[in-house]
């Protein structure tokens, strides 16, 4: 699968965004949900996006590989770190998180 993930990660923020306009309330409740999850602070940002790429293996989301696997690159996450985080993923979700992992690998590269 090749995919082009900068141009998918920009049309998926876009469309994000005008689910924003439509219902602000909905993104307002995500951010506070999201910064919620932050707020305890025993995990540094490599780490929680090491975590977010192994749970969107699961979940199969792929606006979810590349946005976080955007972060995890620039949150300092080396490619040896993430191949071990999905493979805790591909452990616990088997074949469906051994091809989503491939996918995040080819993000990862594409947008580091």
């Amino acid at each position: 699968m090749s995919v082009d993930w900068k141009e998918f990660m920009d049309g998926a923020v876009k469309t994000i965004g005008n689910l924003a306009k439509g219902n602000p309330k909905i993104m307002d409740g995500f951010g506070a949900f999201d910064a919620a999850s932050k707020a305890h602070g025993a995990l540094d940002d490599k780490t929680r996006e090491l975590i977010s790429l192994a749970v969107a293996a699961t979940t199969r989301c792929d606006t979810c590989i590349a946005i976080h696997a955007k972060a995890a690159a620039e949150a300092g996450a080396t490619r040896e770190e993430l191949v071990d985080t999905l493979a805790v993923a591909i452990g616990l979700n088997a074949g469906a998180a051994l091809v989503y992992s491939s996918h995040i690998l080819e993000a990862f590269d594409a947008l580091k």
